[in-house]
């Protein structure tokens, strides 16, 4: 997954306004206490940040693996 994906998919389930806050703001305690952005910065894959953004904000199956076409 690119970043650019991962942007897009987060703007798909967050909306555009909401989304870079999420990114921006929500810790993850299992990306070793980072947020999104931290993650992303610390060289963490965008798919690996993508899986728990899915897991804790609980994104729907059709959303997991990709934007629908």
């Amino acid at each position: 997954m690119r970043m650019t994906e991962f942007r897009a998919l987060m703007a798909a389930q967050f909306g555009p306004l909401r989304a870079p806050s999420v990114a921006k703001d929500h810790v993850f305690a299992e990306l070793g206490g980072r947020t999104a952005d931290q993650a992303l910065d610390a060289g963490i894959s965008p798919k690996s940040v993508w899986a728990q953004v899915c897991i804790d904000f609980e994104v729907p199956a059709a959303m997991r693996h990709g934007l629908p076409d």
